[in-house]
């Protein structure tokens, strides 16, 4: 089971088709819808397109100067933004029903083990930037995922790279709430966080990824790249990357060691 490749969500495209249609049939150039709008012409043209989400006031204004009678603005219901990147959808379904979770993560601090500043500067550095809606809604809902480790009867594991942890994404401030907020997150008995000493090489400098086991004893594995992300159910996949993280556990800190090596880089920032 995997995603090469992403597209735009199919409401985008097909409002922006139709704003398209609705123009050209009533001869209304892409110019004069940009500048009644008061958007650039490349940005109507990548609602058009299906590359940007349609917003409100570009509905609007093609109604009114397409005498498209509303037919345009009860679009609106129908774009709302969408909570995950489209690659990632299957991943959080399996996650929010799995029993055990093991994570390495050699990039990022886990998005389950994020505060909402660091995950407000993570998604304000993503490129192309996403609209006001957009990053509220991805940030609400990740914070939202947080609450799946509130399940006591589930196991959560996560290895984060030591280049993490000493990676500020904001300022000093935020940093060090971050990791105070993974000391405290950690504390549970059902929830690990064992960090990987930056030294030697192992197999997580391959790329992180996620193991995840089902209620029915099924066995997952997920990747994530820039643009992308592969969601495994292939047995000889999945034992592939169980076996880098066996490997990678044996290199981390244990997470007694761990919890004293966060604490001190907080105390030294």
């Amino acid at each position: 089971m995997t995603n090469e490749t992403s597209q735009p969500p199919t409401a985008w495209r097909y409002c922006g088709n139709q704003i398209k249609l609705w123009r050209e049939r009533t001869g209304v150039t892409r110019e004069e819808l940009a500048k009644a709008s008061n958007y650039e012409y490349e940005t109507i043209k990548s609602m058009e397109q299906g590359r940007r989400r349609p917003t409100l006031r570009m509905l609007e204004v093609a109604d009114e100067l397409c005498g498209a009678r509303g037919l345009l603005i009860a679009a609106t219901d129908y774009l709302k933004p969408e909570k995950f990147v489209p690659f990632a959808v299957d991943f959080t379904q399996y996650e929010a029903v799995a029993t055990v979770l093991s994570s390495f993560q050699n990039q990022l601090i886990p998005g389950l083990l994020q505060t909402e500043a660091t995950a407000r500067a993570l998604f304000n550095a993503n490129w192309p930037p996403p609209d006001d809606e957009t990053l509220e809604e991805r940030i609400a809902t990740r914070l939202a995922r947080q609450s799946l480790l509130e399940t006591q009867t589930k196991s959560f594991n996560f290895v984060i790279d030591e280049a993490v942890l000493r990676r500020r994404v904001s300022d000093r401030e935020t940093h060090v709430q971050q990791l105070r907020h993974l000391l405290a997150i950690g504390a549970p008995r059902h929830i690990t966080i064992q960090v990987m000493p930056a030294t030697g090489a192992h197999p997580g400098l391959n790329g992180a990824f996620v193991l995840l086991q089902t209620p029915e004893h099924e066995q997952l594995a997920y990747e994530e790249g820039q643009a992308m992300g592969r969601l495994y159910t292939d047995a000889q996949k999945v034992n592939m990357l169980a076996q880098r993280y066996a490997m990678i556990l044996r290199r981390a800190l244990n997470p007694e060691d761990s919890a004293q090596f966060i604490t001190k880089l907080a105390e030294e920032l």
